[in-house]
Formats: structure tokens, sequence, C-alpha cells
């Protein structure tokens, strides 16, 4: 692969078929890690919630990864791979075939020792930058789900939940998640 100083999504576009996962940071390719089985069993736990809520009040599209969110295609590019994203109706026009080109309505980022430090600190500043109204940090290892939403340029902390209790989340309403229901198929050790 060639090397570049700033990527561009045409770049990242031409990428090769080679199996592995990459993002696009300000203009620098990423290369991605394999997400771990509890990662994936706190992604999947957490998609059926979601999905099944989405999809019964008609709200939009509940996606999950890999699923290209192009922020910026030009110079200094940036394109993420959150977790799960939910569309709403107005943000739709944004997806197209090769990915979403524009702000999703929610970000979710499932936080692994690998990720912890990028998705919490540069990954969060790009998603407020370009304007993704929401986004959410589950934390398997703390058990709790932080929920954000965009103030202005930066996110202020909506709520940080955990336990057995149904809550709502922005953007949601009538949501009634269980946080630890993300967690219950998780192996002891």
């Amino acid at each position: 692969m060639k090397a570049r100083s700033v990527w561009t999504y045409d770049d990242y576009a031409a990428l090769p078929e080679n199996g592995k996962r990459y993002e696009i940071h300000d203009g620098e390719l990423r290369e991605l890690t394999a997400p771990s089985p509890v990662h994936q069993i706190v992604s999947g736990n957490l998609n059926e919630v979601l999905r099944a809520h989405v999809k019964g009040h008609r709200l939009g599209l509940l996606l999950y990864a890999p699923l290209d969110v192009v922020l910026n295609p030009g110079p200094r590019a940036t394109v993420l791979q959150p977790d799960l994203l939910y569309i709403d109706p107005v943000a739709r026009e944004a997806l197209k075939m090769a990915g979403m080109f524009g702000p999703p309505t929610l970000a979710v980022e499932i936080l692994s020792p690998s990720t912890r430090a990028i998705d919490r600190g540069r990954k969060r500043g790009l998603y407020a930058r370009y304007g993704v109204p929401y986004l959410w940090f589950v934390d398997p290892r703390a058990r709790d789900i932080e929920a954000l939403a965009l103030d202005g340029n930066d996110y202020v902390q909506i709520a940080r939940v955990s336990g057995d209790q149904p809550v709502d989340l922005p953007p949601f309403s009538g949501l009634g998640l269980v946080p630890a229901a993300l967690w219950a198929d998780l192996p002891l050790e």
C-alpha cells in the first residue's frame, strides 16, 4: 500500500479488498483491530433492543458496523465506522449505496481496551465537529452507558445509566432499555 501523508475519501475507497477495516481521522488512515467476543455480544444485544424499537415505531433505520460514515470526503477526510448508528427520517437522505455521507442521528461506540482512548478522545471530537447530534459510549467493563447530546461544538452528558431498571436515552422516548441485559451473555472471565 502506498504511503500517504493525507488521505481523502477517494484514496480510502481505492484501498484493496484485503479483509482489513480502516477509518480516516482528519486525513490519517487508521487500521481497526477485530472486535472481541465481549464487544460482539454487547453490540448484538444492543442492536436487538434498538432495532426492535426503531422498526416497531417506524423511526428510521438502525445499522451496525462495518459501515462507512463519511463525515468529510475531501482533503483531511474523516471516515468513521461506529459500532451502531441510528438514522432518523431527516438524516436518511445522506444514506447512499457506498455508506452514510453525513452525520447519523446517533453514533454508538462500544468501548474496548484497544479503542477506549481513541473513542472517548479523537472520535468524540470528530463526531462533534461534524454535527452528530447524539453519541453513546457503551462500556462493558464498567457495565454502563453514557449518553451525550451535542451542545454547540461539544457534547454534554445527558445520562449515565447501569443496572436492571428500564431507561430511555436520547434520542429515543419509550425505549425501556435495561442496561444489565446488554451484559447478560458475557463470559465470566
